[in-house]
């Protein structure tokens, strides 16, 4: 019991710090806990270690939208909340824009709760049938997406496709870790470079949040439990994406409401990615797919898991909090030019450590591409093209 309460409170730990540092993700972190899987299963239970995991990637979903919002650094599941989060910053209302994606992603520890028993019961009748039909279900969401586009549907097309053909190259090279120097060009680093070259400064921030009436998350909760479990079993899918599906299902939904959205799908599609995978043996997150490679999920261990959840979840919920306050309070007093060239010198430090040469290429192209896509003014949701084209690909029956 006190190796489960130490595993999810260092786990939470680690999802703070993940959550935080830009370029640092999860899947980082649950790599190196697998390539010292040996050395830690000779001190703890294999449950220990998957509880750790799991926490960490639950408190990095509440996390992860501080740097996003405070410092346009996003990574692919909260690339959306750059332009209304930036916008509310730039109003002074940062914190209360992080506080947002907080209480979406409080909203989703309610409808796991609810929507558990359910997937249980529905998903492995169906399941076999969502897998052979899996490329197409991809390529009609693909097209629904670009057709929603309001700015330019051919920029999209082409933003989407070029980002596949890069996806396609990055993915079957020989560098390691391919995915940091594709995700930090198109999301990260082009994001820093648009900050830099606009000379933005940062108006001083209140620390008052919003209060929202009741039936302003009924858009967002219906959204979220119609999305999330469905993009559990897509691939290449991420919450950005689903939010933008999710909107257009429940109508024309607020800026704020868009905020609370992206917040609850973030944190929902992580936790029922362990659901997805105890049900059909399969990985929708980087975390899960640790978690395979580690022991495999027995009703007791789900349990467990699900605990951890709602443990690490009430934790980082105040933890955020705190943080986005501090963020607030200070940093109008920091140069933020400053702050971007050295988070973007960090990132490209790590890259050129972790994925060489080819790496650097990689983050170079990417970079180009993420900044074509932010001046031909369309959603930055096309770039996961770079992720779904190979998806879609890979599960083509021919």
């Amino acid at each position: 019991m006190l190796q489960l309460i130490a595993a999810i409170l260092l786990g939470t730990l680690a999802g703070t710090f993940t959550g935080l540092i830009p370029g640092v993700h999860t899947n980082l972190i649950a790599t190196l806990t697998l390539s010292a899987l040996a050395f830690l299963l000779t001190y703890f239970q294999p449950i220990t270690i998957i509880t750790f995991i799991a926490s960490m990637a639950i408190a990095h979903t509440f996390i992860d939208f501080i740097p996003s919002i405070f410092f346009g650094a996003p990574d692919e599941d909260t690339g959306l909340s750059v332009l209304p989060g930036h916008d509310l910053l730039l109003k002074g209302h940062g914190h209360a824009a992080v506080n947002l994606t907080l209480l979406g992603s409080a909203l989703s520890i309610i409808l796991l709760i609810i929507i558990v028993p359910i997937f249980i019961i529905t998903v492995p009748p169906v399941y076999p049938f969502i897998q052979r039909m899996m490329a197409w279900f991809l390529i009609l969401i693909s097209i629904f997406l670009i057709s929603k586009e309001k700015e330019s549907k051919i920029w999209a097309l082409i933003i989407f496709i070029l980002a596949g053909f890069l996806g396609i190259a990055t993915l079957n090279s020989p560098m390691d870790q391919p995915l940091l120097p594709l995700l930090t060009g198109l999301f990260g680093s082009s994001t820093l470079i648009y900050s830099i070259s606009k000379k933005i400064t940062i108006p001083e921030q209140k620390t008052s949040t919003f209060i929202l009436p009741k039936k302003k998350f009924i858009k967002p909760a219906i959204a979220t439990a119609l999305v999330s479990p469905i993009c559990s079993f897509l691939p290449g899918l991420g919450s950005s994406q689903a939010a933008i599906i999710g909107s257009e299902i429940t109508g024309e939904i607020s800026q704020k409401q868009f905020l609370i959205l992206l917040g609850s799908i973030n944190t929902l599609v992580m936790s029922i990615s362990f659901v997805t995978l105890f049900l059909t043996q399969k990985t929708r997150t980087g975390a899960a797919n640790a978690i395979s490679q580690i022991a495999q999920i027995t009703p007791t261990e789900l349990t467990i898991i699900l605990l951890a959840i709602l443990i690490s979840a009430t934790i980082s919920f105040f933890t955020a909090s705190i943080i986005s306050k501090f963020f607030a309070r200070h940093i109008h007093k920091f140069n933020y030019t400053l702050i971007s060239t050295l988070i973007l010198v960090f990132l490209t430090s790590i890259i050129s450590i972790t994925s060489g040469k080819l790496g650097m290429f990689t983050l170079v192209v990417s970079t180009l591409l993420g900044l074509t896509c932010i001046y031909a003014g369309i959603r930055r949701g096309f770039l996961m093209g770079a992720l779904l084209i190979p998806t879609i690909l890979f599960y083509l029956p021919f």
